[in-house]
């Protein structure tokens, strides 16, 4: 297939291709610019959420400082409150260290001293910085802060926010029990919510920031609107993902949860919180001016690049032109030769097909020869089995046959040995009877002489006449014994006769037994002789049709070979066409 190119172009064409030029070159630069832009932003993304929570971890930290330096100089006021009133027992010695504390005090706190019994009563006074004069139904033993410092034992406590009745704000009393001899009596210094109030605005972490100051179960000490204080809890106001013994846990964090950041710190003097949170946006607005601009500049540089590299590329396919007609020369040369060399070796691969479907049948054929002699020599080796089998039972036959015949032997020399018995039998019948018939005679002599004798020998007579016909019973039995005797010879006579006849044919048998034997033993040697061959002839075969197969697998080789350099002839065929064509444009 050929490929031609028209060797001149539009102007149309000429901005076509430019344009295609053009963003080609830009849109790498546009992709790349875009994930550049990406990756920035989510690594500001996660810079700004550190630099949130460590601009609100900061302030409150500053915050907390702040508001220690307001409260420790009132505890260390306490502290030498009680140290001092354990030196001075006097009244005047006491107001006047309540005066001198209340003028340390920062933020002009006011500092006051009173037993819990009434100052009008005996033994009860209070004492006042401020010179405040209670109003007359006023008892400071009834004030809950009172009752908190006398159960705390010495220690210093901070107590909810109440209302001073002298300047009527709200302010957080810190009380400390110091007896005054054997009476109970309370120093107490009120702290004004407002001035708290004014140190937790003095810091700004954020546009939208806030920062409060709560108790411990989350109710405010300090907001900028005053209705909330001591009333409500931040903890429903804010959006806070924790729970109140969660975030008041008594440690220092901060963090960022649904675009909010977070940050609280312990104040462990008075047990109350700074808490600080506002949006994490404040924090972003010159990073994203900053990401637009980085954009920006990508943009321009992806636009520059990109009319730069055409520019290049104008100015080598100026050289490449030259280059172009060169090549288009070569490649038709090339493409005429593949041409001609793919003719060749298509004729050549179907010589070679031909060759190999021949070689095919070939060896099929030698495969359905191989498997007709692998039977015939299993069936000679089966013959050569029941040949053997064979002369085993012959031979087992013949050795019956004269097992028979040595039996047979035996039993005519028995029957013969039986005769003889028999004869010596017969001597012993006779011998008996010529006893019996002595006895006859003389049981018969017996009976004359018993009658003889009259009554004496009757019983004589009795005896002889049974010893008689005993005697008769003898004689009758043995009559009877020499004619079963009789019997008995010819039997035996005639079973010798039959045996020695039997004799002479089972001699017979074995004879013609032996005959058999030698002729299977030829059988079996032929079979033997059959079945060798026949497995040579199958070894032979199976050899033909493996260097068959050897030759066949190298024509397909072969052919797969010429196939394959004609399709590669035609590749170069067609790539020089193309090359040609590229050549054609390119000059």
């Amino acid at each position: 297939m050929k490929v031609q190119f028209l060797k001149g172009t539009s102007n149309g064409s000429k901005k076509k291709n430019l344009t295609i030029l053009f963003l080609g070159t830009f849109i790498p630069f546009l992709v790349v610019t875009i994930m550049a832009g990406a990756i920035l932003s989510l690594i500001c993304t996660t810079v700004i959420k550190h630099q949130a929570e460590a601009e609100a971890k900061a302030s409150i930290e500053k915050l907390k400082s702040d508001i220690l330096g307001f409260i420790d100089p009132v505890i260390a006021g306490c502290e030498n409150f009680a140290s001092f009133a354990k030196l001075k027992r006097d009244a005047d010695s006491i107001d006047a260290i309540v005066h001198s504390i209340g003028t340390t005090l920062p933020y002009s706190a006011s500092a006051y001293y009173g037993t819990k019994i009434s100052r009008f009563e005996k033994g009860g006074f209070y004492f006042d910085s401020a010179d405040w004069i209670p109003p007359n139904d006023w008892q400071m033993s009834d004030e809950v802060w009172y009752v908190n410092a006398l159960n705390a034992h010495g220690a210093v406590t901070f107590n909810n926010p109440v209302l001073d009745i002298m300047t009527e704000t709200l302010c957080a009393t810190v009380a400390k029990s110091v007896p005054h001899g054997d009476q109970e009596a309370v120093f107490a210094v009120d702290l004004q919510l407002s001035v708290l109030t004014d140190i937790m605005n003095s810091i700004k972490i954020s546009n939208s920031g806030e920062a409060y100051l709560l108790l411990s179960d989350g109710t405010y000490l300090t907001n900028n609107d005053i209705s909330k204080v001591s009333k409500d809890n931040y903890l429903s106001d804010s959006r806070i993902p924790s729970s109140a013994a969660e975030y008041f846990d008594g440690k220092t964090k901060s963090f960022v949860s649904k675009g909010r950041y977070y940050a609280v710190v312990p104040i462990e003097a008075a047990n109350w919180y700074i808490v600080a949170e506002g949006s994490i946006s404040d924090f972003t607005g010159k990073i994203n001016t900053a990401i637009i601009l980085f954009e920006i500049a990508l943009v321009i540089f992806a636009v520059c690049s990109s009319l730069l590299n055409i520019a290049l590329i104008k100015r080598m396919r100026k050289g490449d032109q030259a280059l172009g007609k060169n090549i288009y020369s070569e490649t038709e040369e090339l493409a005429t030769y593949s041409q001609e060399t793919a003719e060749t070796a298509q004729n050549q691969s179907a010589a070679v097909k031909e060759i190999v479907a021949t070689m095919e049948d070939c060896t099929a054929l030698s495969e359905d020869i191989s498997r007709q002699i692998t039977d015939v020599s299993e069936l000679a080796v089966k013959t050569n089995g029941d040949v053997e089998d064979g002369v085993a039972l012959i031979a087992d036959n013949v050795d019956q046959l004269r097992k028979i015949a040595e039996a047979n032997v035996t039993t005519i020399d028995g029957i013969k040995e039986l005769g003889d018995k028999i004869t010596n039998i017969w001597d012993i019948v006779t011998l008996i009877n010529s006893i019996a018939d002595q006895a006859k005679i003389i049981a018969f002599n017996a009976e004359l002489e018993a009658s003889n004798a009259g009554e004496t020998g009757k019983n004589f007579h009795i005896v002889a006449t049974e010893i008689r016909r005993l005697a008769d019973s003898i004689i009758d039995g043995t009559k009877e014994i020499k004619g079963k005797i009789t019997e008995i010879e010819k039997s035996s006579d005639s079973l010798i006769l039959m045996s020695e006849n039997g004799t002479s044919k089972i001699e017979a048998g074995v004879s013609n037994a032996k005959l058999l034997e030698e002729r299977f033993q030829s059988m079996q040697h032929a079979s033997e002789k059959t079945a060798d061959n026949a497995g040579k002839i199958s070894l032979i075969i199976k050899q033909q049709a493996s260097a068959t197969e050897q030759i066949l697998i190298t024509l397909k080789q072969i052919s797969a070979g010429v196939e394959s350099f004609s399709q590669a002839t035609e590749h170069i065929s067609a790539a020089s066409e193309s090359l040609k064509s590229i050549a054609e444009g390119l000059s």
